[in-house]
């Protein structure tokens, strides 16, 4: 195994049937074993339908999880783990932390680290800048603390936890200078001058700010302890104390708050380049699936995106497969059907194996590395090689699906005949379901060239359950096709018991071509196809020749 590959997903193709479902979790149980890990993950790329459904439960394991694409996420890129700062934090605190930590941006979060807002260099910048705006203090409802560690001063009368509620900042001078100049709730800015100092407090300052670390007598300090006045000596100069107070404002008042341009770690790479695009920004905050704050992204960091690593069961058709696969890292292919469409950017494991089901190869492997196969495990592959052999009926079917069945019979405890019996009565089951849901239980998409069809199919253990399928699904095939935007729909239903199919389609010439490939007159928009009952060995390639026919005699 590479260095440095945190996870891998080992998916089955678009609208997963049992085979699909079970070979993912089987061979990604095997995986794990034989590397001692826990780094290959089984993976879904659509809905179960009813009969893996029935499986799952059956054999107590929980659906994988969900995924849509495999291409590069926020979470793939070095995010920069910069901590969230609370709201109150002065203006004079953040630049240093943006200092020390080499940041130009910072996020503000609450208590349970939600985003609150941010605040960039250029803000803190601009607010130092606004020397004319003598009443942000008040306005911001600063604490006292963060004037305090602004100054680096030290509070000798007052409360530190209060709040400046009003007033302006003002630099006193002589009393004769002050009188018109200080107001009722003004912080004060004195140096060493009795007079000075005696003054602010009876012009009712609510706060003298003693500069150059001056003295301050008993009777200044008891008139202001009566006039309810709080008292900070700081080591700086007046100039310096009066550049530096603004800054002791709490960062929510200069933070953005509205419109905050944000990433979840699941965000494509294209979305965020795409986000980022919009905004003058240079650093975007990242959320988690839960809404918490992560860190901070840039776009250098965009670039460096690690590719994810996938594993792919039971397909290897472009079309079958997740979004965003030519942006992923392909390790292996393991497959029973026709080699398809999918490219690999690096030399990849592929197994393809004429056999019915993809889980019979799994098992093939199992044996091979020595892997003792769990009971739970064993049923999930049975239960795979039953469904995509239609219990041994189907011509794809193998010697050696039939003795990997039998195998993996004795393991989970099972009697074939009964539990096919059930698992394929629970597939068949249409109580509560929609046309579009019976359809998408097994329907792919193939193509060849200039060749593009879906097929669908359905298996049931008796007529009537089968009936009532063609009736839901027939009159949605149309809708279907718009859908998934196809020229040509066929759909497969499967009679196990008797091994015979009938057909139904949507498409201009799909009649014709159904007549052509399977050499039956078909009726009422429906063909009879005796013994058949396999997609991928009898219908795909029969479809398949006809159309590129075709195309050949038009051309």
């Amino acid at each position: 195994m590479p260095e440095g590959i945190r996870k891998v997903n080992v998916i089955g193709h678009l609208r997963p049937d049992t085979d699909s479902i079970c070979s993912a979790i089987a061979y990604a149980h095997l995986k794990n074993e034989v590397e001692h890990t826990n780094i290959y993950e089984p993976r879904r790329a659509g809905a179960v339908n009813r009969e893996t459904a029935f499986v799952l439960r059956h054999f107590g394991f929980e659906e994988p999880a969900l995924i849509t694409s495999v291409a590069p996420q926020v979470k793939d890129t070095e995010i920069q783990r910069q901590g969230g700062i609370d709201g109150e934090m002065s203006l004079f605190a953040a630049w240093n932390l943006m200092r020390d930590a080499k940041a130009d941006t910072l996020c503000i979060t609450d208590e349970d680290n939600h985003l609150e807002g941010l605040i960039a260099v250029k803000d803190i910048a601009n607010a130092n800048m606004d020397v004319f705006d003598m009443g942000v203090i008040g306005a911001s409802n600063t604490c006292y603390a963060n004037i305090i560690d602004t100054l680096n001063g030290e509070m000798i009368l007052g409360d530190p936890t209060a709040r400046v509620t009003g007033g302006n900042v003002c630099v006193g001078t002589t009393p004769e200078m002050m009188e018109d100049t200080v107001k009722p709730g003004d912080i004060v800015l004195v140096t060493n001058r009795y007079e000075t100092q005696q003054f602010a407090v009876e012009c009712e300052a609510s706060c003298l700010v003693i500069c150059c670390s001056a003295h301050v007598s008993h009777r200044v300090v008891a008139s202001a302890e009566r006039h309810g006045c709080a008292i900070i000596t700081t080591p700086y100069d007046t100039y310096a104390a009066a550049r530096l107070i603004s800054m002791s404002i709490p960062v929510r008042a200069k933070m953005l708050s509205e419109g905050i341009l944000k990433a979840s770690v699941n965000t494509s790479i294209d979305d965020a380049r795409k986000m980022m695009a919009q905004s003058r920004h240079r650093f975007f905050p990242v959320i988690d699936e839960n809404g918490t704050y992560v860190g901070l992204i840039s776009s250098p960091s965009l670039l460096s995106a690690k590719k994810k690593h996938v594993i792919l069961v039971d397909h290897n058709e472009r079309s079958q497969s997740v979004e965003g696969l030519e942006q992923a890292e392909i390790m292996e292919i393991i497959d029973h059907h026709r080699i398809g469409s999918i490219e690999t950017s690096s030399p990849a494991y592929f197994r393809n194996m004429p056999v019915g089901c993809t889980c019979t190869i799994v098992h093939m492997m199992y044996r091979e590395n020595g892997v003792e196969i769990p009971k739970n495990v064993a049923g999930l592959m049975l239960s795979a090689i039953l469904s995509d052999t239609l219990a041994f009926r189907s011509p794809t079917c193998t010697q050696v699906d039939r003795a990997a069945a039998a195998d993996l019979a004795r393991i989970a405890g099972v009697d074939i005949d009964t539990y096919a019996d059930a698992m394929f009565e629970a597939g068949a089951d249409l109580t509560g379901r929609t046309a579009e849901e019976v359809f998408n239980g097994d329907f792919k998409v193939f193509s060849r060239g200039n060749v593009k069809f879906g097929v669908g199919q359905g298996s049931y253990m008796t007529e009537r359950s089968r009936k009532a399928a063609e009736e839901l699904v027939g009159p949605y095939l149309a809708e279907a096709a718009a859908t998934e935007e196809l020229p040509l729909v066929f759909y497969l239903f499967t009679d196990v018991k008797s091994s015979s199919s009938e057909i139904l389609w949507y498409g201009e010439g799909a009649e014709e071509v159904v007549s052509r490939a399977f050499d039956v007159e078909p009726k009422d928009g429906m063909a009879r196809l005796p013994g058949v009952v396999s997609r991928k060995k009898q219908v795909i390639p029969a479809l398949m020749a006809t159309l590129q026919s075709t195309q050949e005699d038009l051309g």
